[in-house]
């Protein structure tokens, strides 16, 4: 195996860094769904549901949606987390279809901060 040089590192940091940042695939919002167990028994999947609707709707390649694991405070799932390019990211608290469609509408679109059921920044 060859030896990497410094020029080599630094490509591979770059490389790594665009595909962790929220800019890589044109992506400056995202909107994780948690997902474990106690998410989709507390209702995630209809969480989910409304948010790939208003997604279809809105038509933005620059939002992406993922998925991911219990986030350890089951007593408030289904949580979401928006993350906004330049800004905190907000988890948001027992969810339910109408206040993610309210999240996406206000929050993702117009950068409006729902604090009424916002659990607080990460």
């Amino acid at each position: 195996m060859a030896k990497l040089t410094i020029d080599d590192l630094k490509k591979i940091k770059e490389k790594s860094l665009k595909e962790t940042s929220l800019r890589y695939g044109e992506a400056n919002i995202k909107i994780t769904v948690h997902m474990g167990t106690c998410g989709i028994a507390a209702g995630a999947r209809e969480v989910m549901n409304a948010l790939m609707e208003e997604m279809a709707a809105a038509d933005r390649q620059d939002i992406r949606v993922v998925t991911s694991g219990c986030m350890g405070m089951c007593s408030s799932e289904p949580n979401v987390t928006v993350e906004t390019e330049g800004s905190e990211p907000i988890v948001y608290r027992d969810m339910d279809s109408n206040r993610m469609r309210q999240v996406f509408k206000r929050h993702v679109l117009l950068g409006e901060v729902q604090t009424d059921f916002a659990l607080g920044k990460m």
